[in-house]
């Protein structure tokens, strides 16, 4: 359905007949680290994410998984290899 609460027109997987089903009824604002992402959007009401209804959550243990503006950095560890694995593999 679409929201009439906050994010007016969008489709809102929180939206019922009855209202916003969300915790208090609403979508909260984009915290600081989601300035420059992708998915905030402004509204009438203010900043708020498309994708997440509370932003506060998604940064509480780190990086949000739905920032677009954060990378991952891969660690490219090089895996130990064993000398004599390696010296039966040459040999094949």
């Amino acid at each position: 359905m679409h929201c009439t609460t906050i994010k007016e027109g969008m489709e809102c997987p929180f939206m019922t007949a009855k209202g916003c089903s969300y915790t208090d009824g609403i979508c909260h604002q984009i915290v600081e680290q989601c300035q420059g992402c992708n998915r905030g959007t402004e509204f009438s009401s203010g900043w708020f994410c498309t994708a997440c209804p509370e932003p506060a959550t998604k940064w509480k243990n780190g990086n949000c998984n739905m920032a677009s503006h954060v990378s991952t950095a891969t660690a490219a560890s090089k895996a130990k290899i064993n000398p004599l694995k390696a010296s039966k593999r040459g040999r094949r």
